[in-house]
């Protein structure tokens, strides 16, 4: 029995309104109490799942002089290539174990946007690489809209209310290559307890133990998904904008057994981030005696320059 629920969103576009209401139910639930759950019935077909796993890990074989032609300076790392150890949690100096690429929106109809966010990557050596990210991107961004609708309506909100912030966000697709390891680490893991910024992320590839998850007894229980679905968890932002009703749960990836030192594990988290002008401000349905107003007014774009600052991966 794993502690993280699971949950199918094809009960919520089944066109039965009973099932619709269990998805709203168990997500809520969920969402409430652990932070995370395991999805099916996503947007993401297998073949697509296969093709993306094949292209990432072309590109994380490439000659280690290629791969940082990839990482372009000035941007945060918002595209393209960040190689290894240079991003680490919040309060740690030690870098993750961990190199990873970024895929950005595909703006659609909005010259503004367009020319606020960076330019995705073309990798020259791979043909498929940038086609097959865009599509998962695609896929992903999708399935996330449907579950912060149900997420919307557990609030008691306009099902379409985070519909407008989320056209055309701040989203990202990062591919990520944990490498073999090579020699003890001092005080660094794949990827150090945090929680993360945005609304939710989605995350493929928790098909083998490594991520965890704390509890509410501060336990670090494993968070496992079945082949077929995705881990799927709150952000701090959306905690914010619920004043905590919906959990953002603490989560780090630890460092395999000795004897598996030696392996490569990918994971591919996408962080759904609204636009930058959505306020994070504590909805009025969520702030009461019990509940006081636990955090100031802020915007998305003002949180998240913040936390990538905090990251090290934006100077002050």
């Amino acid at each position: 029995m794993s502690a993280i629920p699971s949950v199918d969103l094809t009960d919520f576009v089944s066109g039965d309104a009973a099932r619709k209401e269990k998805f709203i139910g168990e997500i809520g639930a969920a969402f409430e109490d652990i932070g995370f759950v395991a999805l099916s019935g996503h947007f993401l077909s297998e073949d697509l799942v296969a093709q993306l796993y094949e292209e990432i890990k072309k590109f994380f074989q490439l000659p280690q002089d290629i791969k940082d032609s990839y990482e372009i300076e000035g941007i945060g790392g918002q595209r393209g290539y960040t190689s290894f150890g240079k991003e680490h949690a919040k309060g740690k100096k030690e870098g993750d174990l961990k190199e990873f690429w970024h895929f950005g929106q595909y703006v659609d109809d909005n010259p503004k946007l367009e020319a606020e966010y960076p330019n995705n990557v073309a990798v020259a050596e791979l043909p498929n690489f940038n086609e097959v990210g865009k599509e998962t991107y695609k896929m992903l961004e999708k399935t996330a809209k449907y579950v912060l609708r149900a997420l919307a309506l557990h609030l008691n909100l306009d099902e379409l209310y985070f519909d407008e912030w989320i056209k055309n966000g701040n989203s990202i697709l990062r591919p990520i290559h944990y490498p073999p390891i090579t020699s003890e680490p001092k005080n660094a893991v794949r990827a150090a307890a945090h929680g993360d910024i945005n609304l939710i992320t989605l995350l493929m590839g928790a098909h083998g133990k490594g991520l965890q998850v704390k509890n509410h007894q501060g336990e670090w229980v494993d968070a496992i998904a079945k082949s077929n679905q995705l881990m799927i968890n709150v952000g701090d932002m959306l905690s914010r904008l619920t004043n905590n009703k919906l959990k953002s749960t603490i989560h780090q990836v630890v460092n395999p057994p000795k004897e598996l030192w030696g392996t490569s594990r990918y994971s591919i988290p996408f962080f759904m981030h609204p636009v930058s002008e959505m306020p994070l401000n504590c909805l009025a349905d969520c702030v009461d005696d019990e509940h006081p107003k636990g955090f100031e007014d802020t915007t998305a774009g003002e949180y998240l320059h913040e936390r990538l600052i905090e990251l090290g991966l934006v100077k002050k």
